[in-house]
C-alpha cells in the first residue's frame, strides 16, 4: 500500500450501538421516574378525563337515550319519537253548494286523554264540518265526534272512539323562556305531510295577535312566538319543550312576502280550563253584552267622519242585556267599568274581567251624545 493512501478507521460495531441505546433508554427512564417529580413537584398538568358515554352531562334528559345510538341521536329526535304517535291529522268535511261537492280541508290535534279519545284542536280546524275524520299514526281513520269549540280563543276538543291511544303531556307554559327548544308537530299542506317535525326556538313570550276566527268574527289571541316552522295545516297541532311536553297549541303564522319564522301557539296554560269547559259544558261560559257584528273605529277612521274612537255596534241580540237598557244599533261603546274602550281587544279584556250576572256601567256615543247605562252581563250563547 501507498504511503500516500488513507486508511478509513473502522467505527464501532452494530453490537456496541445497539448496547449504547438501550443503556440510554433505561437512563432515561430513570430520569423520568424519581428524578423529574423532585424538580417538577406533583403539579405538571394531566390530561382531561373523557366521560363515559353513559356519564352525568348535567342537564335534564326527557328520556333516557339509547347506549347504543347515544352518539347519533339528538334531543329532537327522541322527543319526536315519543311525541308523534299523539298528533293527529284532522280532515273537514262540508259539504259545497256547487252541485253538493263535498270539500275537504285539513289541520292536526293532540290527543291528551288516550282512554277516552279526547283530542285539542284549533276551532277553526273544525269550523262548519259536516263531517269530522280524525287519522292516528297516518294509517288509522276514525269518525271524529265534536264535543265542543270556542271561536274566541280558536281551541276546540273532539273525540274518538280509539283504543291503546298514546296521549301527549301538558307542560306549564308559564316557565318557559325565550331561546329555549321548541318543537313543531303537525300535518302541514295535508296529510300527506302527517306528523312532520320542525324545529326552533322560543322567539317570543306574550305576543298579541289578531286573527280571523271560523265563525267570521276578529279575535285577539295571546300567544307563543317561535320560529320553528308552522305551516297551513299545522294549526291544531302541538308546540313542545326539550322535555317533550306541550307546551302550546300551534295556530297561525304570519304570511307575508318575504317574512319567515314567525309562527304562534296558543299557550298550553290558556288552554287547560277551556277545554276542560268544554268537557264539562260543550261551551266556555262567559259574559256577554249581547251585540254583534261590531267594528272598530280607528283613529284615523274617528278623523275622517268625525266619530269618537271605540266600537262601533253592528247588531243587538234579541231579548239580550244591551237591548234591554236601551243600547242601540251604530251606537259606539267609548267605556266599559271606567276603561276606556277603543279595540276588539279591549273589549275581550274588559268583559274577562267579569262573570256571568255582574252590573257593570257601559258609555255609549250615539249621534254625538253620550249615554251610560247599567247592564247586568248575561252569559254568551254556546257556539
Amino acid at each position: 500500500m501507498s504511503y500516500f493512501e488513507r486508511q478509513t478507521p473502522r467505527g464501532p460495531g452494530f453490537f456496541v450501538i445497539f448496547i449504547l441505546m438501550l443503556v440510554s433508554a433505561l437512563l432515561g427512564g430513570v430520569v423520568s421516574v424519581f428524578v423529574a417529580p423532585a424538580i417538577l413537584g406533583d403539579s405538571y398538568p394531566l390530561p382531561p378525563a373523557v366521560p363515559g358515554p353513559n356519564a352525568d352531562r348535567g342537564e335534564p334528559r326527557p328520556w333516557d337515550w339509547p347506549q347504543d345510538l347515544e352518539h347519533l341521536v339528538s334531543p329532537g329526535s327522541v322527543i319526536a319519537e315519543k311525541v308523534s304517535p299523539a298528533v293527529v291529522s284532522i280532515v273537514n268535511y262540508q259539504q259545497s253548494s256547487f252541485f253538493r261537492r263535498v270539500v275537504p280541508s285539513s289541520g292536526s290535534g293532540v290527543i291528551f286523554d288516550g282512554k277516552n279519545g279526547y283530542i285539542v284542536t284549533n276551532f277553526h280546524v273544525i269550523s262548519g264540518a259536516d263531517r269530522i275524520e280524525v287519522i292516528v299514526k297516518g294509517t288509522e281513520k276514525y269518525e271524529g265526534k265534536l264535543i265542543g269549540g270556542d271561536a274566541q280563543t280558536d281551541l276546540a276538543v273532539v273525540q274518538i272512539n280509539g283504543k291503546n291511544l298514546e296521549e301527549a303531556l301538558f307542560g306549564d307554559s308559564d316557565q318557559l323562556r325565550i331561546g329555549e327548544l321548541a318543537i313543531a308537530i303537525g300535518s302541514p299542506l295535508g296529510t300527506d305531510f302527517d306528523r312532520s317535525v320542525t324545529q326552533g326556538v322560543i322567539s317570543a313570550l306574550n305576543r298579541q295577535i289578531s286573527v280571523s276566527s271560523g265563525a267570521n268574527q276578529e279575535i285577539t289571541l295571546n300567544v307563543i312566538q317561535t320560529d320553528a316552522a308552522i305551516n297551513p295545516g299545522n294549526s291544531g297541532g302541538a308546540l313542545v319543550n326539550g322535555r317533550g311536553e306541550v307546551i302550546g297549541i300551534n295556530s297561525v303564522k304570519v304570511r307575508e312576502v318575504g317574512v319567515e319564522g314567525i309562527g304562534f301557539a296558543i299557550p298550553i296554560n290558556s288552554v287547560k280550563p277551556i277545554v276542560q269547559e268544554l268537557l264539562n259544558k260543550g261551551y266556555v261560559s262567559r259574559p256577554f253584552i249581547g251585540i254583534y257584528d261590531y267594528q272598530e273605529i280607528t283613529s284615523q277612521m274617528a278623523q275622517w267622519y268625525d266619530l269618537p274612537e271605540g266600537i262601533f255596534v253592528g247588531g243587538i241580540v234579541p231579548g239580550g242585556p244591551a237591548e234591554k237598557v236601551g243600547i242601540q244599533v251604530e251606537d259606539i261603546i267609548v267605556q266599559i267599568g271606567g276603561s276606556n274602550i277603543k279595540t276588539a281587544g279591549d273589549l275581550q279584556e274588559a268583559l274577562k274581567k267579569q262573570k256571568v250576572g255582574d252590573q257593570i256601567a257601559i258609555r255609549v256615543v250615539r249621534k254625538g251624545k253620550a249615554l251610560d247605562f247599567e247592564l247586568t252581563l248575561g252569559e254568551m250563547p254556546g257556539s
